[in-house]
C-alpha cells in the first residue's frame, strides 16, 4: 500500500512540534471513516486533517500548569459527582412509589389515621426536597397547624377540607379561580363527560368546543369584543394581548401601572408594577413606563411627553381593581377617561381582567362598572370554572385581522383543549344562569358594611377596608399584625391570605355564591382573632 503519510518540513526545534497529515484515503484504509464521519448530508471532507503531536517531549508543560490543569480535572470531577447526585429511584422503585400513589387517589376517602399521616409526613417532606422549600416557610401558618400540616384534601362549594377532616370556610378562593365554587357539579360533569369521549385535542382537525365557547364569549363579551384565542394561565393571556397590541399598532411601548400585577412571564413581567418580581429578572422590555393607577391625568402626560419625543406607544394596560395591589379600586372617572386619552392619542387600550371577570366585582366583566370597552381584554382563573386551566385574550375583528394571515403567528398545544372548553363552557353557563355577578354585588355590600362596623371597633389596626363585588381588601398597620390575622383566622377554620409577598393587606375572594350564614361566621371570627391580638 503506498504511504500516503506526509510530515511537515518544519524541524522539531521549530517550536510546533511535528504535526501530522493525514489524508482521508489513509483513514478509510485504516477502517475509520473519513472527515467528520462521513454521515449522510454532512458536507463534504477535506482533503486532509491535522493529528496533534505525540511527542510530550515536544509540547513541555511547566509545573504551574501542570497544577492548574489538576486543579480544573477536580474541580470538573466534582462537578460531574453533584451532577449525577444520590437520590435516584431504580426504575421499579419509581413504578412502586407511582402505583402506591395512584392507589392513594383511587381510595382518597378510605384512607384510615396511620397512612393519612404518611401522606402528611412525605408532603412536607416532598415539598421541602423537591418543589420550593421556601413555600412551605412562606405558609407556615398551613404547614404548621396544630399537630399535623394542612395537607389540602377536598372541598364543594365555599368549603375546603384537609386530610385530617378539619373544614375551612374559603375566602380566598385560589386567588379568584373559584367564582362558581369549589367543585361546582355540572362544571365537574361537563369535564367528566368530555374526559370520557377526548381529552385534548389532534391538533389538525377542528374542535367542536373551542368554536362553541369562542362563540359565547364572544357574544357575552363588552362591545364588539369578538375574536378570541385560548390558553392557559393569566400571563399567556397578557403575553397574547402584547404581542396583538404590537403587531397592530406596530408600535412597541406599553404604559403600565405601580402595583399592577400581570404576570410573571417575560413579557408580562415587564408590565409588573412591583420591584420584589422584577429586579431579579432584568433587563426586561424597555420601552415599559408606568404611572399611578387612578391617575388618568398622569396617563394622559405620559402619552404627551411619548409623542413629543417620538416614543412608540402600542397600548395602555391597566386592571379594572387591582387586585394583587389589595382590591384597590380606581376613581369613577379613571375608566371613561382612560377610553376617551387612549383614543385622543391613537393608542389601544387593555383591560386585564383575569382577576375582575367572570362576575367577581359584581358586574360580569369590571370595566362594565364605568361601560367601558376596551381593544383587547384578558382572561383567566374563573373562566376555567374552578376546575381546569383557562385563559383568553379577545379582540375587535379589525384589529383581529393582523392574525389571519398567519393563524400560526401565535399558537399553544394546551390551549383551549377540549377538557378546558368544556369547563369554559359550562361556567359561562353557571355564571349566567346562578347570577353569580349580582350575588357578588349584594353579597359584596354585605360583607363591605361588616367589615366596615368591624373597622369602627379596631382603627388602631384595621386601617382601610375597600373593595368591588366580592374583591375585598382589609388593610393593617404593620404587614406583622396582618399575618397574625391571617394565622388567627387560619386557627378559627377561616382561609384567607395576604397578596403574594405581603401580609399586611389581606384579601377576601370566596365563592360568588357564598351564603350569607358563611359571611356571618367569617366576620364573627375575624372580630374574635381582633379581639385576642389587641
Amino acid at each position: 500500500m503506498k504511504n500516503t503519510m506526509k510530515r511537515d518540513t518544519r524541524s522539531k526545534g521549530s517550536g510546533g512540534g511535528d504535526v501530522v497529515l493525514l489524508s482521508n484515503a489513509r483513514l478509510t484504509a485504516a477502517g475509520r471513516p473519513a472527515g467528520n464521519g462521513g454521515r449522510k448530508g454532512d458536507p463534504a471532507p477535506t482533503a486532509t486533517m491535522r493529528v496533534a503531536p505525540r511527542s510530550a517531549e515536544a509540547l513541555p508543560v511547566s509545573a504551574p500548569e501542570k497544577r492548574a490543569a489538576a486543579r480544573k480535572s477536580l474541580k470538573a470531577a466534582a462537578k460531574a459527582r453533584a451532577r449525577r447526585g444520590t437520590r435516584r429511584f431504580t426504575a421499579e422503585k419509581v413504578i412502586k412509589e407511582s402505583r402506591r400513589w395512584l392507589n392513594i387517589i383511587a381510595n382518597a376517602n378510605k384512607l384510615n389515621m396511620a397512612r393519612k399521616k404518611t401522606v402528611v409526613k412525605e408532603t412536607v417532606k416532598s415539598f421541602n426536597a423537591y418543589f420550593n422549600s421556601g413555600f412551605l416557610e412562606y405558609r407556615k401558618a398551613v404547614a404548621e397547624a396544630e399537630q399535623y400540616a394542612a395537607i389540602e384534601w377536598t372541598g364543594q362549594g365555599s368549603y375546603i377540607e384537609d386530610i385530617m377532616g378539619r373544614q375551612y370556610i374559603d375566602c380566598l378562593g385560589g386567588f379568584g379561580i373559584y367564582s362558581a365554587g369549589i367543585r361546582h357539579p355540572k362544571i365537574v360533569e361537563a369535564v367528566r363527560s368530555q374526559l370520557d369521549r377526548m381529552p385534548l385535542s389532534s391538533q389538525e382537525l377542528l374542535d367542536p368546543l373551542r368554536g362553541a365557547l369562542a362563540e359565547l364569549l364572544g357574544e357575552i363579551a363588552p362591545g364588539n369584543l369578538q375574536k378570541c384565542f385560548f390558553i392557559n394561565n393569566g400571563t399567556d393571556a397578557v403575553e397574547g394581548a402584547m404581542k396583538l397590541a404590537r403587531l397592530y399598532t406596530e408600535k412597541s411601548g406599553f404604559i403600565s401601572t405601580i402595583r399592577g400585577f400581570h404576570g410573571k412571564s417575560y413579557g408580562s413581567l415587564s408590565l409588573m408594577g412591583k420591584a420584589e418580581y422584577r429586579v431579579a429578572f432584568e433587563p426586561l422590555l424597555q420601552d415599559v413606563y408606568f404611572v399611578e393607577f387612578g391617575d388618568a391625568d398622569e396617563v394622559e402626560w405620559q402619552l404627551k411627553k411619548a409623542r413629543d419625543v417620538g416614543l412608540d406607544i402600542a397600548a395602555v394596560v391597566a386592571e379594572p381593581v387591582q387586585g394583587e395591589a389589595g382590591a384597590i379600586v380606581p376613581p369613577d372617572d379613571y375608566w371613561p377617561r382612560l377610553r376617551e386619552i387612549c383614543d385622543e392619542y391613537d393608542v389601544l387600550l387593555i383591560a386585564d381582567e383575569v382577576q375582575t371577570g367572570m362576575g367577581r366585582t359584581g358586574k360580569l366583566f369590571g370595566v362594565e362598572h364605568w361601560d367601558v370597552i376596551p381593544d383587547i381584554m384578558c382572561l383567566g382563573k374563573a373562566l376555567g370554572g374552578g376546575v381546569m386551566p383557562l385563559s383568553a385574550f379577545i379582540s375587535t375583528p379589525e384589529i383581529w385581522k393582523v392574525l389571519e394571515a398567519n393563524p400560526f403567528l401565535h399558537s399553544s398545544t394546551f390551549g383551549g383543549n377540549p377538557l378546558a372548553c368544556a369547563a369554559g363552557i359550562a361556567a359561562i353557563n353557571v355564571t349566567l344562569e346562578e347570577d353569580l355577578p349580582g350575588q357578588a354585588a349584594a353579597s359584596g355590600d354585605y360583607f363591605l358594611t361588616g367589615l366596615r362596623d368591624i373597622q369602627s371597633r379596631y382603627p388602631e389596626h384595621l386601617v382601610d377596608v375597600r373593595g368591588k363585588g366580592l374583591l375585598i381588601g382589609i388593610e393593617f398597620d404593620t404587614t406583622e399584625f396582618g399575618y397574625s390575622v391571617a394565622a388567627g383566622l387560619f386557627r378559627r377554620g377561616v382561609l384567607v391570605a395576604g397578596t403574594l409577598l405581603n401580609a399586611k393587606t389581606i384579601r377576601i375572594e370566596p365563592a360568588l355564591s357564598i351564603p350569607r350564614k358563611l359571611i356571618d361566621e367569617v366576620l364573627g371570627h375575624l372580630d374574635d382573632t381582633l379581639k385576642s391580638l389587641s
